[in-house]
């Protein structure tokens, strides 16, 4: 890499993950300790899929949120189990915020299919979706 510091993570981020917890799950104890320390960012072109897998590397057992800008995906939520079924599609849009937490956390999921032509005007992508995923990791700073 370059030998730069990571960012620190940004405040709004962690406001909106912490939102995002308390609405999904109505647990507003739970949201107030959810402290994300890490903001994955990938970008999918109108090609891209991504397999079935599980967020399971993270020490501690914290909620999840993804936050979809772009072109809408569809989503596949599989079983905690292994990677086959029984699993649900979901369409996910832009601004749509999925937390996985509960029985959930741990389920193999993937994207199947980003829809092109499907982002609100103005986003200036020109195609393609940016996935935010935001981890509370367990680790402590060195």
């Amino acid at each position: 890499m370059d030998g730069q510091l990571v960012a620190p993570m940004e405040q709004w981020l962690i406001r909106l993950g912490k939102q995002a917890v308390a609405e999904a799950t109505g647990d507003l104890r739970r949201a107030q300790d959810y402290q994300p320390d890490v903001a994955l960012v990938n970008y999918y072109d109108v090609q891209a899929t991504m397999g079935m897998h599980q967020d399971a590397e993270e020490r501690i057992n914290a909620p999840v949120v993804s936050l979809s800008i772009g072109d809408s995906a569809t989503f596949r939520l599989g079983n905690t189990e292994n990677r086959n079924r029984p699993w649900q599609e979901l369409r996910l849009a832009s601004g749509d915020l999925f937390v996985f937490d509960g029985p959930a956390r741990f389920a193999y999921h993937s994207v199947t299919k980003i829809h092109a032509g499907t982002a609100p005007a103005g986003l200036g992508l020109g195609g393609g979706r940016i996935n935010i995923t935001l981890r509370q990791t367990g680790l402590e700073e060195n």
